[in-house]
């Protein structure tokens, strides 16, 4: 069996947790924060997990994430 490749793109975007799960930044944090309030950016700097929907497919893209 061939070794499989990364997507690298997804590389940059999750990690992977103690228990397999994946976590990822928060969208609409990076431009235009002018008009959003501290505390919505505030919440947007905390990570977040992948949605279980997306788990399999992240997994795809990560095969050698531990």
């Amino acid at each position: 069996m061939p070794k499989l490749k990364t997507l690298r793109a997804a590389a940059k975007r999750f990690k992977r947790t103690a228990s397999g799960k994946f976590r990822r930044a928060k969208a609409y944090h990076s431009h235009i924060l002018s008009k959003k309030t501290t505390k919505r950016k505030r919440h947007l700097r905390e990570g977040a997990l992948a949605s279980p929907a997306d788990q399999k497919a992240v997994e795809r893209m990560l095969p050698y994430a531990r």
